[in-house]
This record gives structure tokens, sequence and C-alpha cells, in this order.
């Protein structure tokens, strides 16, 4: 080889090696400047660290006696960087969410007979609304105090616990149907209402866990678009009073739910496991199969089936049921009547009234607690203290059980809805029953309807009257959409009871003296205290409350209009309904009745 080919061959592979080098050195100085993909418990860490600091600000504020102005400013502030963070903290640690924006109520331990005072937002919210006293200072600092350690319990818990994809979709899923049934209501902010900026807030919060999951999705794109406009929307309508909470729902919350859902299934991430009565599978908080009747029976083999409805409700119709056989079930829960009786209280075995009011069994499987005073957790039990109850049916198990072995009817029936047992057993005679009641379920009112899409089953005046029901009116703090009953979104593993001072007449001179939940647990905080039920059927379910006081939802309406029994002026410290008066005028009272009346089911309309 001559000297000039050597050289060339050299100086081109110089030329190589450098260009490898150099190639090799741009690499690594892009790695070297990239910004690390940060993961979603990072992201909540750094969130509790700014919300630490607008506490410890709001602090400072009261400390040095700012004016309530500055201090409003500051709480209002704050509820915003938690709004960040909600959907995290009330799934994965709810124990402490509780406790730092649950409702300004004692937190009761039934099975243990004590109770624990409520602490957070809440309790804040009425120390410095509508007035705030210099005297409260030492208070607002101690419960500031409180809410920083359990910021400081949050990040210890989030440090170590894992937080998979899938958990991550369910925690976002629900925390679009807390804005629904929750933040939009105003159910955490009842002084204040700011509620709405806050939902606004919740919102903007989904799209980035979900970015970190795949920003290249083409549906998580649409999906920050949509939040977008519904923040924009909460920002432009921002008075409580005044927000259409039917446009925003229809508009853009069930679409923004069902893009999470689309992205869940782009992205094959499964759906988490658990015993719940709202499917994992659900689009909307409204899909008419969104709920599961088994999310509230006792184990498996009490599951519902077809079969034993069928069972369920020859036993449901059997007069053989009580001691004399003149009774059945259907004797005080007339079907035409959405289970109701149509009286005020029905007639004990003895001649005399009963001491209350028959309720309907309509969506009782949908909630974990039966009877006015929430006696039994379960249709099951339910069931069996009403056809033992001396006053009602009188009846006995035993008995019952022995005359079905015979039955060759009834053995058949069994043989069907329990194709594993070798003859009917007692307890099956109860999940029967229990599995008609969990049968009586429609979801096909004129309401469902219209959350469905069909906005021509709903007027003008009925829409205002939802409007009010979740707003101004404060219904749906107590009877949560589209339940509207007190099983509490969006877990809905606890029914709640309210104290309302119903009186014992509709002149409304004394209150009732029936003490509701206190008769089976003696704390103070229950005296009075009753299930709150289910509005749907409430068209059909007349006379109304525990004792069959009111014989129209015109007079329910009014009832709370003025503020329930402290309104009315009795002396009742334990009223859990807001006392102050809600100031609707004849046109919204007359709204609001008109739009209960859209929830009633198609074969009761």
């Amino acid at each position: 080889m001559n000297k000039g080919c050597f050289y060339y061959n050299t100086i081109m592979k110089l030329k190589h090696f450098t260009f490898l080098f150099l190639a090799l050195c741009l690499l690594f100085s892009c790695k070297q400047n990239e910004v690390p993909k940060t993961t979603i418990k990072q992201n909540l860490l750094v969130d509790l660290t700014k919300l630490n600091s607008e506490i410890v600000h709001f602090q400072e504020l009261v400390i040095k006696n700012a004016s309530q102005k500055e201090i409003l400013e500051q709480f209002k502030k704050s509820r915003l960087v938690y709004k960040k963070v909600e959907w995290a903290i009330e799934y994965f640690i709810p124990e402490t969410a509780r406790f730092m924006n649950g409702p300004a109520l004692d937190e009761m331990e039934l099975e243990e007979n004590r109770s624990f005072e409520p602490h957070g937002f809440q309790v804040i919210e009425e120390m410095i609304y509508p007035e705030y006293k210099i005297a409260d200072k030492e208070n607002v600092v101690r419960e500031l105090n409180i809410f920083q350690s359990n910021i400081k319990q949050l990040k210890s818990t989030f440090e170590v616990i894992t937080i998979s994809d899938d958990y991550v979709l369910d925690a976002i899923e629900q925390n679009v149907f807390r804005v629904i049934s929750l933040g939009i209501t105003g159910f955490d902010s009842p002084i204040l209402q700011s509620s709405i900026p806050e939902a606004a807030e919740s919102l903007i919060s989904i799209s980035e866990p979900l970015e970190i999951i795949n920003s290249n999705n083409k549906t998580l794109e649409n999906l920050k678009k949509l939040t977008a406009k519904a923040s924009q929307y909460c920002t432009k309508n921002n008075n409580f009073n005044a927000f259409d909470r039917a446009f925003f729902i229809t508009e853009y919350l069930n679409p923004i739910s069902k893009k999470i859902k689309a992205f869940q299934k782009e992205e094959n991430i499964k759906n988490v496991k658990k015993t719940s009565p709202l499917k994992p599978t659900v689009e909307t908080l409204f899909d008419k199969d969104a709920f599961d009747v088994n999310g509230f029976v006792l184990s498996k083999e009490y599951n519902f089936t077809k079969e034993k409805a069928v069972l369920g409700e020859k036993l449901f119709y059997d007069k053989s049921l009580s001691k004399n056989n003149d009774r059945s079930c259907a004797t005080c829960h007339h079907p035409e009547k959405a289970f109701t009786d149509g009286l005020k209280t029905n007639v004990s075995l003895t001649g005399s009234n009963l001491a209350r009011n028959t309720p309907t069994l309509t969506y009782a499987s949908l909630q974990n607690a039966q009877f006015w005073d929430m006696r039994q957790l379960d249709l099951e039990k339910q069931s069996v203290d009403v056809i033992q109850n001396k006053d009602e049916m009188h009846g006995s198990m035993e008995n019952i059980h022995a005359k079905i072995l015979v039955d060759n009817d009834y053995i058949k029936l069994f043989k069907k809805a329990f194709p594993k047992a070798s003859k009917p057993e007692a307890w099956q005679i109860q999940n029967a029953i229990a599995s008609y009641v969990r049968s009586l379920n429609s979801f096909d009112s004129r309401f469902d309807e219209y959350m469905r899409g069909n906005k021509n089953t709903l007027n003008n005046q009925e829409i205002e009257g939802m409007n009010l029901f979740m707003g101004k009116a404060k219904c749906a703090t107590c009877h949560f959409t589209p339940l509207f009953n007190g099983t509490v979104p969006p877990t809905y593993s606890k029914t709640e009871h309210e104290v309302i001072g119903t009186p014992n007449e509709a002149s409304g001179k004394a209150l009732s003296p029936d003490k509701g939940r206190y008769l089976y647990n003696k704390m103070p905080q229950l005296v009075g205290a009753f299930k709150t039920p289910t509005v749907r059927n409430v068209a059909v379910t007349a006379p109304y409350m525990h004792n069959g006081v009111f014989k129209t939802l015109e007079e329910v309406v009014s009832f709370y209009n003025k503020g329930g029994g402290q309104g009315l002026g009795y002396e009742l410290e334990n009223q859990t309904l807001p006392f102050d008066k809600l100031n609707l005028n004849v046109k919204e009272e007359k709204a609001l009745v008109a739009f209960m009346k859209t929830l009633t089911d198609k074969k009761y309309q």
C-alpha cells in the first residue's frame, strides 16, 4: 500500500472515531440534561408539601391576628390545594381523610359505644365563618396543628405503600363520582359554599397521574381538553345556588368518566377486585346496571340469583309465614305503592297502631342498615325480625322451615334456587326473601333516562328542581345522587342517619318522642336519629317520615325549608340537619317537588 492510501485510510478512521465519540458525548449530554420522569407517588408527596406550606401560612395569619378576609382567603386557598390531592387521600388513606375534610359531626363507633370529635376543614369553617372571633383563635390554631400532623401521617403512609396503575385509575374514577355526588352539592363546604371552584380543581388533577402512566395516549389528550372546559365552566359559573348541575353532569362529568374508562381499556389496565355496590365496569355513575346488589351481602353463598328471587317472591306473599296465617310481607308492603302501604302507620296484630311508618323496599338492598332505627345490617336479618315480631307477624322460623320441608312445590323451588343443598335449610328462607327484595331496583325513572342522554324526559321546572335538590335546598347532602338515600358515595360502604327534628303532628307543636337509634345504642348523639331513606319512588310512598307525619311532599319541603326541628323552635342540640332557613320561594318549592316526582320507576308511573 502506498503512503497516500495509508494516510487517507488513517484519516478516515480517525474521522469515523471522532464522529462516534461526538455522537456518544452528545447522547450522554442529552441524558444528563433530560428531566427524569417523576412517579405518581413523588408528585403526591410534593403536593402534600405544598398543602403543608399553605396550612403553615394559614396558621401564621391566625396567630398574628390577620383580618377575617385574609383568613378566609387563605382557608379557601388551602382547600383548593387539598382538592388537588383529595383523589389519592380519600382512596388510599380514608381514615385520615375523615379527619381532614369530613363532616363537622362526631365520628361514632357504635360497636364500642364511643365517639370521636371531628377535625379538619369543616370544623375550621364553622369557626371562621360567617364571623371570626379572636376568642376562637386558640381553637383554630389547635385544629391547624392537628391538620399538619395528619399531613405528616399521609406522607409517611404514601412513602411506604404501593400505588399501582389499576388503583390509580380506580381512585381517579371515584374522584369524578365524588365531584358529582358530594363536590357540587356543597357536602364538604356547607357554609362557605365554595364547592364550584373546588370541583374545578378536582377535575384538573385528573390528568397528571394519567400522563405519568402514558402521556402519548390520544384519549388522554381529549380528556385534558374536556377537563379544561369543565374547569372553565366552573370558573365562569361559580355561583353555588345558580350553578346548572344537570348541564354540568351530562355535558362534562359523564363524558369525563367515560374517557377515563376508555383510557383504562386502551392501556389494558385491569379493574380492581373489591366488594362494592358500585361495579368496577361502569362508565358513568348513572349506568342502568351501575350498582351490584351483592355489595352488601353477608358472603358469596348469599349472592343474588333470579331463581332465589322467584322463590323469595312466593314466600313474600305467603300468609303461612305468620302465626295466624293471616299476614304476609305484602300485607304492609304493597307492590303498587312501591312496597309501602299508604298508611301513616300500620296496625299491629292486636289492633293498635304500630310506632313507625312502613318504608319502601325498593332500593333497600343498596344500603347497609335496615329499619328506621338501623337495628339490622342486612336484609336477611330484617326479614326474620319482622316475621318473628309479635306485633307484626308473630311467626316462627322453625315452624316455617318445618312446613316447607313437607311442601313439594316449595322443595322444587328450593332445588332450583339452591341446587347444591340436599334439602331446604332455614337460612335459605331468609336469603330467598332478601333476594326478592334485591330484585326491586329498576333505575328506569325519567331522571335516569335524562342522565343517560335523553334530554326530552325532563322539563325546565324539573331541571330547576334537580339543581335545587343538589344545590340550594341541600337535599343531596343527605340523599346522595344517584341512589338518593344515605349510603355515602363513592365507596358506598356506609349508610348514614340524620337527626332532623321531625314533629309529632303536622301542626308542628311538639317534637316526636321516638328516640330512634338511641333505643339500641345509648349515645346522646343518636337521640332522634333515623336512617336516611331513598327519595326514589317518593311520589307513591306517602305519607312521609318515620312516623308518617306529613301527607304530602309539599309539607316535607316546607318542613326542611324552615330548618327542621330547630327551625320550628324545638330544643334539639344534636340536630344534624342545618337549622337555618333555606329561603326557598314558592316557585322553588314547587320545582323541588316536581323533580322528586321524576324519580318514580316506570312500573309505578
